[in-house]
């Protein structure tokens, strides 16, 4: 089953964060090589909850590790576990893209 990608910007993020489904998702991690797991998950719905009470993606990385850190405890709430789940340049940027959500502000 093909999934139809909503309309995303250079950098591959959602124009629309409604448009935003957990096919898309899947698709948007397959495309930085991460195949989802219950971990992402957890964090991907954490920053979906966060974007619909605050109308903003976690500004900044250390933003982020604090948010998740606030939610799950030290354990996950550190930007290793947080790297390791959502690799590449920007673990929030990777994690909100795949999340559906706006760019973070401060990342570069």
């Amino acid at each position: 089953m093909s999934v139809v990608m909503p309309a995303r910007n250079s950098e591959g993020f959602l124009d629309n964060p409604e448009a935003w489904t957990p096919p898309v998702a899947e698709r948007i991690a397959a495309e930085s090589d991460i195949e989802l797991n219950d971990a992402h998950w957890e964090i991907i719905h954490m920053l979906r909850d966060f974007y619909a009470e605050h109308e903003m993606a976690p500004p900044a990385a250390r933003f982020f590790v604090k948010a998740v850190k606030q939610h799950f405890g030290e354990e996950k709430g550190n930007s290793i576990y947080l790297m390791q789940l959502f690799p590449g340049s920007s673990a929030v940027k990777v994690a909100c893209r795949i999340a559906g959500l706006p760019r973070p502000t401060n990342c570069l």
